[in-house]
Formats: structure tokens, sequence, C-alpha cells
């Protein structure tokens, strides 16, 4: 295939499928909380079910295509483990963020909001941030042994993950750079405020970083393991 064409259709594909992914978590948000009557559990349940539906269709429709990352950081974390080449991932990082703005865009359209919105809704804790070094821990530690153990299953385990982190974490896991710059976009239930975007850009990245040294422990574990099989048993 011709390469300029390939790293087109991957970058459409990341595009795409960010957009899609962030008018399903600030739509459903939207319609959630408008539903719920003020509960912020049915509201919340409502947000990741839905979100959690769009994951699975989104991979499988994307993951021939781009890989199906939609998020900076697994772009990274495929990257620094070889899968992804520097100069791929550099693209994907754009398309990621304006995919996901447009997704912003399409979901304050289809419900008659303002189309760019500054969020107001702080999310600044310590405990918060702490939430989303796990959330993001563990999406990548999902994405890492699904690869290793049951690719096909990729779609569902992490849709999976997404669904119940959104519970398990303080920070309702954003997990996700791309999505955490264009949630500061939405003032609505799925928003995240201007001025707690840093602290958990910050907490994506050092969990990313904690991702790689677990997968280079695991791989030094695994190439002794490799050579005694490999070798005469007698």
């Amino acid at each position: 295939m011709n390469p300029p064409l390939d790293i087109a259709r991957k970058l459409l594909g990341e595009m795409l499928g960010s957009a899609f992914l962030l008018t399903a978590v600030i739509g459903s948000g939207i319609m959630a909380e408008r539903l719920a009557g003020g509960n912020s559990a049915i509201a919340l349940l409502a947000n990741s079910l839905a979100t959690g539906g769009a994951l699975i269709a989104l991979i499988t429709i994307f993951a021939p295509i781009s890989g199906a990352h939609f998020n900076p950081a697994v772009t990274l974390f495929e990257c620094a483990g070889g899968r992804i080449t520097a100069k791929d991932a550099i693209l994907y990082l754009p398309a990621q963020i304006t995919g996901a703005i447009a997704g912003v865009i399409v979901a304050h359209a289809m419900f008659a909001l303002p189309l760019l919105q500054i969020s107001t809704h702080e999310r600044a804790t310590t405990g918060e941030f702490l939430g989303e070094f796990v959330a993001t821990f563990g999406l990548l530690l999902t994405i890492w042994g699904t690869a290793r153990a049951k690719p096909e299953a990729m779609p569902t385990t992490v849709a999976a993950y997404i669904v119940a982190a959104y519970w398990f974490t303080s920070s309702t896991s954003f997990a996700n750079p791309a999505v955490t710059i264009a949630r500061a976009l939405s003032d609505t239930f799925a928003g995240i405020a201007p001025s707690s975007v840093l602290p958990f850009l910050a907490a994506q990245l050092l969990a990313t970083g904690a991702a790689l040294c677990l997968d280079r422990a695991f791989a030094r574990q695994r190439r002794p393991e490799t050579r005694d099989a490999t070798s005469p048993s007698r």
C-alpha cells in the first residue's frame, strides 16, 4: 500500500474514532443529566454504559485501520513498546485531540447547546489525582494483558474496564489526555474545569510511565523462560 495513503487512513481512523467517543461521552452525559431528575448515580450509570457500548463498537471498527487507540497515553505506550513507529505516534496525537474536540462540538450541537464552552466542574483533589493515575494504569494494563492473552477480546475488555473504572475511581476514569482536553470545553455533566486539566494530564503521564516499567519488567522475566522452553531438555 502507498505509505502516505496508509498513514492518512490511520489518522482518519483515529480522528473519527476519537470524535465518536467524545460524542458518546458528552452526549450521553447531557441526556443522562436531563433524564435522571437530579439523581447523580443514575446519570453516571447511563454515562458509563453508553461510553462502554460506544467503545466496543469503535474499537471493533477501527482496530484493523489504526489500532483504535483514540488515546495519546495508549499511543505513547504502544510506541515505547515498538508496536507503532515514532513518526506515526507523533501524527496520531493531534488527530486524536482534534477528533475529540470535534466530538464535543457535535454533541453540543445535537442538544442545542453553545458549541464550545468552558467547564466549571472542578476535579482538583488529591484523591481524584490518584484516581486518574489508577484509571490510566489499569487501562494500559488491560490493553497489555489482553493483547498477549486474547487479542480478539480487546473491544470487550477495554469497554468493561472503563465502565467499571467510572465507578471505582474517584476521577470517574478519564484515562485519556485527548478526552481530558476536550472535556474541558464542555460545561456539562462530563466536563472538567481547565484548572484541573494539567493535574489529570500529569497523572495520566505518570501512569503511562509506570505501565511501561511493568511492561519492561515482565519482558525481562519472559526472556529466560523462552530460552529454557526452546533448549533441549536432555
